[in-house]
Formats: structure tokens, C-alpha cells, sequence
């Protein structure tokens, strides 16, 4: 893959939960990069092998919940950002809403549904429409 049209930032549990082939799939043409969560580095591990990768970036923790919503902001470096996380501040929804297109926030603290994995994939296809 040449440079990501889109960044995915989860935790670990997001992808593994996945139908199976489903993250890979839907990150031929994205990067991700994983929330560190309960499961440790042995969930991260999963992860990767569900991705079908040897290793995983993950985003450094913060001592407050600002300041990591702060980071995965950084982390997104002028990229369209699929972000998926248990809750986001109204500070992050604001950041998301400025970015308009660019951002697809999701609530969730694990496994996506069959809605919002649909939700990423119609974002993922216009971000390759548009790349195209």
C-alpha cells in the first residue's frame, strides 16, 4: 500500500470482534493504530493477526481522557480518521464537527455492529472515490 487515505484509531477488541477478513479488507487502503485497553499487549497481538500484520502502532496513553482524545487528534495528521471509542467529549465532537467529512467518529467498546461496520465502509469508499 502506498501512503493511507484514512487513519482507523480502536482498541484491540474492535478489530478481533470483527467478522473474519473484514479489518484487513477494510483497511487495504487505511493504516491503524490501536488504544492500549485491558487486554494488554497480548490483545494488541491478536489484533495485529487479525489485521494480518507483524506489528501494530499504538497510541500513546495520557494521564487524563483530554489528553488523549488530544493525541488521537494529532495522530490524525491531516488524514480522514475513523475513530472508534467508548465515548468522546463534546471538545472531541467539536474537533470532529470542523473537520466535517474528514472524521467518522464511532461510540462503541468493542465489537462494531453490522450498521456501523456498513458506516465505514460506505466512509472508506467515498474517501477511494475521491482518491480515484
Amino acid at each position: 500500500m502506498s501512503d493511507p487515505l484514512f487513519r482507523l484509531v480502536c482498541t484491540p477488541a474492535t478489530l478481533t470482534s470483527s467478522p473474519e477478513g473484514w479489518p484487513a479488507e477494510m483497511l487495504q487502503e487505511g493504516s491503524v493504530a490501536v488504544t492500549a485497553d485491558a487486554g494488554g499487549l497480548v490483545a494488541i497481538a491478536e489484533a495485529a493477526r487479525t489485521v494480518g500484520v507483524t506489528a501494530i502502532p499504538v497510541i500513546r496513553g495520557e494521564a487524563t481522557p483530554e489528553d488523549q482524545e488530544r493525541t488521537v487528534q494529532e495522530h490524525a495528521d491531516g488524514l480522514a480518521l475513523v475513530w472508534v471509542a467508548a465515548e468522546f467529549s463534546d471538545d472531541a465532537r467539536a474537533w470532529a464537527q470542523k473537520r466535517g467529512p474528514m472524521t467518522l467518529l464511532l461510540d462503541s467498546t468493542g465489537a462494531l455492529t453490522a450498521d456501523e461496520r456498513r458506516r465505514v465502509e460506505r466512509f472508506v469508499a467515498i474517501l477511494s472515490g475521491q482518491a480515484a
